[in-house]
């Protein structure tokens, strides 16, 4: 698995002063090798991490604490499309994850719908829609630019009659969400046009290789229900995803999680709401870029500068929300810096005010955390730096202070690789660096 090592992970204090390891290596934290495992592949997520990391994390858990997989509830905050939830149901373990994004939560609600459909039913129900969508002469509807500008005119009419053919089929049942997501999934390999590595539509770039529409479908279906009869064989119904806001949410008990196990949005200015804009014009969603800050972006955590573009937020505030925590100093000292510093440049992005956001959302994030997490729960959060501007923030340094200052007892972060060393277009020669910042 590359460069594996041994990780001493801190352990409680005791009088045997017990130290105990746990063994990882640089792809733990990618999800590309999720694209290989059954239902975790049937979207590829534009960030998060390795399920079987996320399962290697629970065994380690079970076997220190001589716990039987009923002890245990492992919660995601940050759930994507559901790789923690899924790999905590091959091992039988109850598990919940919290997503705010209205998308990604539609997506892992689904993938978690396995245990509710009957293969032989979704292949029949996915037949039908394929058959009307081939028989009947559909009007092409009218979409987004972005969508017209992503497919040959021939190829957008078979994804039209796609689309068309499932809402004329549309039962609300589970089969009828998986051939959503199958139709959904395909988006993106029907293209000749590019994506970048974390998903973004570029209808500039083009590309020579890419499936017909019907044949995606076909083959994308045939891949599902073969994951669900996997599925059937080898995992257990324990897991729960809720749509909601992990800052506020009161859906998770207090003092009933053993084992957090997430990935939260990095300071990097990566905009989760425009990842999706492809998908979410598709199906009628957004119309429009600025579309985006109502449906999505307005619900997450604020980690790219569009989200602070849109609000109408104070440095003074957001800043005050931070004034009792020891990372105060720093962070006022360092969004000075970013303040000054955006005037030099010509997009003047307000780097000063998504890093007070962010750091501000976060902690709100870690104090709800404090209370559903039992007293010797664990915390994993695979975490990286970042240095917009070319001013370094210590991410890991003040999430773990956060953490502290919120009721947690100690933090240790492990550096597994270091970051965005392979782009020949860096802004900047910061070093970054990615790893798991564990969290007692």
């Amino acid at each position: 698995m590359g460069n594996v090592k041994q990780f001493a992970l801190f352990e409680y204090e005791n009088s045997n002063n017990k130290m105990h390891s746990l063994a990882w290596g640089p792809r733990d934290t990618n999800f590309i090798d999720n694209m290989s495992l059954p239902i975790h592949r049937w979207f590829r997520f534009p960030a998060g991490f390795s399920a079987e990391w996320v399962k290697k994390v629970i065994k380690w858990w079970l076997a220190q604490n001589e716990w039987s997989i009923d002890d245990v509830v492992v919660l995601d905050p940050f759930a994507g499309s559901g790789t923690a939830i899924l790999a905590a149901e091959e091992l039988g373990v109850k598990a919940y994850g919290v997503e705010a994004h209205p998308f990604f939560a539609k997506i892992a609600a689904i993938k978690l719908a396995w245990e509710n459909v009957n293969p032989r039913n979704l292949e029949r129900y996915a037949l039908e829609v394929l058959n009307t969508a081939k028989s009947k002469n559909w009007d092409l509807m009218e979409y987004p630019n972005l969508v017209k500008r992503m497919y040959p005119i021939d190829v957008l009419k078979d994804l039209n009659s796609l689309r068309l053919a499932w809402e004329f089929h549309n039962d609300n049942s589970t089969e009828s969400e998986i051939v959503w997501l199958a139709i959904t999934a395909i988006l993106r390999r029907t293209s000749n046009r590019g994506t970048a590595p974390w998903q973004y539509a570029l209808p500039k770039k083009k590309r020579k290789k890419f499936t017909p529409p019907y044949e995606a479908f076909q083959k994308q279906i045939s891949l599902m229900v073969q994951d669900i009869h996997y599925f059937n064989r080898k995992a257990h119904p324990t897991g729960e995803i809720i749509h909601d806001d992990i800052r506020y949410t009161d859906k998770i008990p207090s003092n009933s999680i053993s084992l957090v196990i997430t990935s939260p949005p990095y300071a990097n200015n990566y905009d989760y709401a425009d990842a999706v804009r492809l998908e979410l014009s598709f199906w009628g969603e957004v119309n429009k870029w600025r579309d985006l800050q109502e449906k999505v972006r307005k619900y997450l955590i604020r980690s790219c500068t569009q989200h602070v573009s849109y609000e109408d937020v104070s440095i003074e505030k957001l800043l005050n929300s931070l004034k009792q925590t020891p990372i105060y100093e720093d962070i006022r000292s360092t969004c000075n810096k970013l303040a000054k510093e955006r005037l030099k440049h010509e997009g003047k992005k307000r780097y000063h005010l998504m890093i007070a956001a962010y750091f501000s959302d976060l902690y709100l994030a870690w104090k709800n955390l404090r209370r559903m997490c039992k007293k010797q729960s664990i915390i994993a959060f695979v975490i990286g730096d970042s240095a917009p501007y070319g001013i370094y923030v210590p991410v890991h340094d003040w999430l773990g202070k956060l953490a502290i200052c919120s009721g947690f007892y100690t933090y240790y972060f492990d550096k597994i690789k270091d970051r965005n060393v392979k782009w020949k277009n860096r802004k900047h020669k910061v070093p970054l660096q990615e790893g798991i910042l564990w969290v007692r």
